[in-house]
């Protein structure tokens, strides 16, 4: 009824390591940031964040949903961003997109950008550059002698 769990042999541990027998990451639950909220400072997460409040300070985030209430004042970086309220400051995304109530002050980078009817947008739009290819010099034949 109440034994000790087996020892894991060096095979068994082997195959623990392997990416297939390692657990699935669960995702993470989308964070929300209400109207009636302040946040002084900088925010980070890993997953989704709706803001409909103001941030002053630097947002790290998966993806950034802004509603028609949300205001950022300061640096975004996310691999998304919706925007349909303010921001103040530059983003750094793959994809963004400027809904009709957007109003965004600052230099966007992107490799997608979509801007809708509406939106007001001043500043640069500058897109990812792709890595040039690596190319490798051919080796040279020598001559037979």
């Amino acid at each position: 009824m109440f034994s000790k769990p087996a020892k894991p042999t060096k095979s068994s541990s082997a195959r623990a390591e392997t990416p297939e027998a390692q657990p699935v990451r669960r995702p993470i639950a989308a964070s929300l940031i209400a109207e009636n909220v302040t946040v002084n400072g900088d925010l980070a997460s890993d997953g989704d964040v709706q803001l409909d409040g103001l941030v002053r300070g630097d947002l790290r985030v998966g993806r950034l949903t802004i509603g028609e209430s949300g205001q950022v004042e300061g640096a975004i970086e996310a691999e998304a961003v919706d925007i349909r309220g303010r921001v103040t400051g530059s983003i750094t995304a793959q994809q963004v997109r400027l809904h009709a109530s957007a109003q965004v002050i600052g230099d966007i980078t992107h490799a997608q950008l979509a801007v809708d009817a509406g939106a007001r947008f001043e500043g640069r739009s500058l897109r990812f550059e792709a890595p040039a290819p690596v190319t490798e010099a051919a080796p040279v034949a020598e001559a037979a002698e």
